[in-house]
């Protein structure tokens, strides 16, 4: 064998393992959005439909009284909630919760955006 076909052989190992690497770095590449999502899901957890339904508004920036006129609901009951949900997440300002939430979460932007979006539909579809 000359040295041709040594370097030949070479090269064609080097790319069969490039090639596995490509392909093992897309799969951590899912296994980590599949953990984005995940954790997205446990933060929401931890608060009831009515919290999430604040919540989702707040990630709009809609003050108390736009919240009240979306879901239709008294300030009172919007501010418990926004209460009970800066509780819950150890904040002591929703815009601290809502920086929580996106640090906590890390999710793309098209995640964070369908996930929220889904909430909000849910309170259209409910007003």
């Amino acid at each position: 064998m000359d040295q041709t076909e040594k370097l030949l052989i070479g090269i064609e190992n080097i790319l069969s393992v490039a090639s596995d690497l490509v392909q093992e770095v897309d799969r951590l590449k899912r296994v980590e959005e599949e953990c984005h999502m995940l954790k997205e899901k446990l933060f929401l957890k931890q608060l009831t439909s009515s919290e999430q339904d604040v919540f989702a508004l707040a990630l709009d920036g809609h003050s108390v009284k736009e919240m009240q006129d979306i879901l239709f609901k008294e300030e009172n009951t919007i501010k418990t909630q926004r209460r009970s949900i800066l509780q819950k997440l150890n904040a002591s300002s929703m815009k601290e919760a809502i920086d929580f939430y996106k640090k906590t979460t890390q999710t793309s932007s098209l995640n964070f955006t369908n996930s929220h979006q889904e909430i909000f539909q849910k309170i259209v579809k409910t007003s």
